[in-house]
């Protein structure tokens, strides 16, 4: 047999007009909506968990060349059209 617990939770107001809206068009209840929504957050959580470390290759050198300015994509481009013409 399935114990079932009774609690108290606060939601953002709009949140809980869509979740009505969505328990209502879907006929499902209130509770179930939550349920399975938690349910669902709790499965990817331990799917990302099992997960191996991403291990990222590194390579040595001395850095950024002097002048070079990663957030300007147009001078990054720039810079390795005129490589690649000298190449």
């Amino acid at each position: 047999m399935l114990l079932c617990m009774r609690t108290t939770i606060r939601l953002d107001d709009q949140l809980l007009v869509e979740i009505k809206q969505y328990a209502a068009r879907t006929d499902q209840t209130l509770t179930i909506v939550i349920e399975d929504a938690l349910r669902e957050m709790l499965s990817r959580q331990r799917k990302n968990a099992e997960r191996d470390p991403i291990k990222l290759k590194t390579v040595s050198g001395n850095g950024l060349l002097p002048g070079v300015d990663l957030d300007d994509t147009a001078s990054l481009i720039d810079l390795m059209d005129e490589a690649n013409a000298s190449v």
